[in-house]
């Protein structure tokens, strides 16, 4: 098997719903679950690899107040090596919404100082060589996504895979974030994008339509997937080939991190050397039984 590790962000989610209507300022408005969890693109991948007891190497940072020792004890031995950032910790409030849509709300902290020197410190290079490295939560990592060309030069000389995970950028696609967002791409060996990056990003009306763009700017063995939801996922490959699997429909829990989570589904198949449609649906399955489980698990039971 492939050596995998994920890059990026770690924080403290606290997650309140589902909240209807909206409330107007100075109210208060009552919610029937809450719960406060680790979050962020990069701790939603780790802890699914975690429970489905996959190796992986994890390159972050903490705070140093308690959500920051929070962390720390949270992953153990995978946050030996993290950098400390003398400084509050990154929190995320997310607010869910009776047809399963969300609300972010995340205040500056720990993860804008996150810095190339640290992931690289983070990580066992030469154990990760030859394998797949994860880099997500770029337009939130702005010291880190700053120097992703330096990443993205260490990474190809190591020969280490890129999987690029751009996010959704809080300015929305302006011209700019369209232009980093590519020149990232144009430098990785897998996107995993959602439908909405996908289209928005390539100015495309379709999942397949945003594949074949993207196809055309980024090195010609890399593989491109769009993650579609509820209609499940579907991926070209470097023959152009397009491979598409759809999910099963289930009651939706919580879709926090679904996409996060898809990621380690689908980077732990072809880290194993499988086929590109069981990598799909691997993906897809073990986002599927995130969404609709609480607490939530990540592998299928009793089948």
């Amino acid at each position: 098997m492939r050596a995998l590790a994920v890059i990026g962000n770690v924080n403290p989610d606290l997650v309140l719903g589902p909240a209807y209507p909206w409330p107007l300022p100075g109210t208060e408005v009552l919610v029937e679950h809450s719960e406060l969890r680790v979050g962020g693109a990069a701790g939603n991948t780790a802890l699914a690899w975690k429970a489905m007891g996959v190796p992986f190497q994890i390159a972050a940072n903490a705070g140093s107040d308690q959500f920051g020792a929070w962390l720390l004890e949270t992953f153990g031995p995978w946050a030996e090596r993290w950098s400390i950032h003398q400084g509050p910790t990154t929190i995320s409030v997310r607010v869910t919404h009776p047809d399963g849509e969300r609300t972010f709300f995340t205040a500056a902290g720990h993860v804008d100082h996150l810095e190339v020197d640290d992931v690289c410190s983070g990580l066992d290079g030469e154990q990760l060589a030859g394998g797949i490295a994860l880099l997500t939560g770029g337009f939130v990592t702005k010291a880190l996504s700053s120097e992703y060309p330096k990443f993205l030069a260490c990474a190809r000389a190591q020969n280490i895979s890129v999987a690029l995970d751009t996010g959704w950028p809080s300015e929305g696609w302006t011209e700019s974030k369209k232009a980093a967002a590519l020149s990232w791409l144009g430098e990785s060996q897998i996107a995993l994008l959602n439908e909405i990056e996908a289209t928005s990003l390539t100015s495309t009306d379709s999942a397949v339509a945003a594949a074949g763009a993207l196809r055309d700017v980024m090195p010609s063995d890399a593989i491109i997937v769009v993650k579609c939801g509820s209609r499940g996922a579907l991926a070209i490959t470097p023959e152009q080939l397009i491979s598409q699997v759809s999910a099963e429909r289930v009651a939706v829990v919580d879709t926090i991190g679904a996409g996060d989570v898809f990621n380690a589904g689908f980077l732990s198949a072809l880290a194993m050397g499988r086929r590109l449609e069981d990598c799909l649906l691997q993906g897809v399955s073990v986002a599927t039984t995130a969404i609709s489980t609480r607490p939530r698990t990540y592998e299928k039971t009793g089948v």
